[in-house]
Formats: structure tokens, C-alpha cells, sequence
């Protein structure tokens, strides 16, 4: 697939929701409970986008922050389905694209497959009518668990090496869906953000989220970001990290999402292997 044609039309149609809109304000207000759906599509008809609980936190990178973007039901679904499955989390060699252990990272984690159940398929439709991006470029939702202590110390979500980029492309998108409350600390920080300097940081903030822009992780709550500029290039801006929770634990679902079909690679992949007599692995 063409990256033109999966970029102009979907920065057409975000660009109607995100532009010269005050940080701050979804700048929709006034539509009051309208949404937003994609009626030709008979799968997403049922999924709705509702303009008036999103807002813009931030330009540069391009962020936007969806509350009450899950139900408590969904979240405490997606706990119970990672809970006995987690692993130590890994992070992508920038040399080797493999992937490694290292203490930038001290979460644990596992992959939930896509539409392994009715609330997982719902998620991932809901994920792809916001975003105005393919299912298929979709890597599964990774579900995080971030206990005391526990960091992802900042990193950009667009690869530096050949191996992975050749998975479905760059990751253009993340979206970030917290699944639980946290006492204090485990905000999400973006230490290059604009608006690092004019937010108003209190006693409750860490001394890590007063190093950036800082998302505090609210149950059912979703933040989406850009890791690529409207042209295709990577945006230094989008550096990003979880800070160490302090007290309670921290529950997260991650979508990243690329510029190209993921699911095809995935799917070429796999049958190499056959082939070749392997064991295909899925995520």
C-alpha cells in the first residue's frame, strides 16, 4: 500500500477534528453529545466517536486525551485477561530490531490476540474509528502491569532500525488506554512537549512528571499520540516515558499502530517459516 494513500486521507479527516482548536478545549463543546461514526462500514457502526470528550493536550507532538474512553467493565476485562500471562517487558535492539531485556523498562507484560473475544474486537473497532487508521495496521493490544517502583524511562515509539520498520512501517500512533487509578507517580511525561512549561504541576505530581508535559493515569481514560509528522517524517517531539509509580500499581493497554498493513507481514511471515519448517510465533 502507498504511505500517500494512507496518509492523505486520514490527516484530512483527523485535521477537521484537531487544528487550530485551543490546547485545552476539544474546541467542540457546542456539539454536545454529538459523535462521530462511520456508517458505511457494517463492522464499525456500532463503535462511535464522541468529539466532546477528547482534548487536545499538546501540538508538538501531536496529542490528544479521550476521557471515559473505555468502560470499568472493559478495563477490569482486559486485567483479567493478562493477569496470569504476564512476562517481563521487553524492549526492540535499535541495532538488531530484536527484542531484549533492559532496565530502561521494568513492567511486566503479555499480548492479547486480536478479536480473541467480543470486548477485545470492540476496543480494537473503537481504536480504529478515533484514530481514522486501518485495523490492519494495528499491532495487538499489550496489556501492562507497573508495580511499585516500576518505570519505562523516555524513548520514542518509531523504530531506528531496518528489521522492524519493515513490519508494517514506522509506528505512527500509540494509543495508551489506562485501566486502573494510580495512587501516585506512573504519570506519562513527554519531556520535549510545548506545553511542558505552562502546565501547573502541584504537590500530587511526581518530581518525574514535573520534568514534562504529564498525563496522570485515570481509569477508563485513553491518550493518543503521533510519533510521525503529517508528512511521514519522525517527530523528535513524541519522546515519551511512564514514570515510576510511588504508591499502588499501574494497569496499561497499548496499541501501536503503523503506516502500513501490519497484518500482512505478520501473515507473510508466518508462512516463510512453515516453509522453512520453523514455528511461527504470534503476538
Amino acid at each position: 500500500m502507498n504511505v500517500d494513500n494512507i496518509f492523505i486521507p486520514f490527516f484530512l479527516c483527523f485535521s477537521i477534528l484537531s487544528l487550530d482548536f485551543p490546547l485545552q478545549s476539544s474546541g467542540l463543546r457546542k456539539m454536545g453529545s454529538s459523535v462521530i461514526r462511520l456508517p458505511n462500514d457494517k463492522s464499525y457502526r456500532q463503535h462511535s466517536f464522541d468529539p466532546s470528550r477528547v482534548t487536545q493536550i499538546s501540538r508538538h507532538p501531536r496529542a490528544f486525551l479521550y476521557r471515559n474512553f473505555l468502560t470499568d467493565e472493559e478495563c477490569d476485562h482486559l486485567i483479567e485477561v493478562a493477569r496470569d500471562k504476564l512476562q517481563k517487558s521487553m524492549v526492540a535492539d535499535s541495532k538488531t530490531g530484536k527484542s531484549i531485556e533492559s532496565t530502561v523498562r521494568t513492567s511486566k507484560g503479555m499480548f492479547i490476540r486480536k478479536a480473541q473475544d467480543e470486548v477485545i474486537a470492540s476496543i480494537e473497532s473503537r481504536i480504529t474509528v478515533w484514530t481514522f487508521l486501518p485495523l490492519e495496521n494495528g499491532e495487538a493490544i499489550q496489556v501492562l502491569q507497573y508495580e511499585k517502583g516500576q518505570k519505562y524511562l523516555p524513548h520514542w515509539d518509531y523504530f531506528q532500525d531496518k528489521a522492524n520498520q519493515a513490519l508494517g512501517g514506522h509506528r505512527i500512533a500509540t494509543v495508551l488506554m489506562y485501566l486502573s487509578n494510580v495512587e501516585k507517580g506512573g504519570e506519562t511525561i513527554f519531556p520535549n512537549s510545548e506545553m511542558k512549561e505552562s502546565q501547573l504541576k502541584t504537590d500530587e505530581d511526581s518530581e518525574c512528571a514535573k520534568k514534562g508535559y504529564a498525563v496522570k493515569p485515570k481509569k477508563g481514560d485513553a491518550l493518543l499520540f503521533f510519533s510521525l509528522h503529517p508528512n511521514a517524517t519522525i517527530d523528535p517531539t513524541s519522546l515519551h516515558g511512564s514514570c515510576p509509580v510511588i504508591a499502588g500499581e499501574k494497569w496499561l493497554a497499548t496499541k501501536w499502530i503503523h503506516v502500513r498493513s501490519f497484518d500482512r507481514k505478520r501473515v507473510s511471515a508466518s508462512r516463510k517459516e512453515r516453509l522453512q519448517g520453523g514455528n511461527p510465533q504470534s503476538i
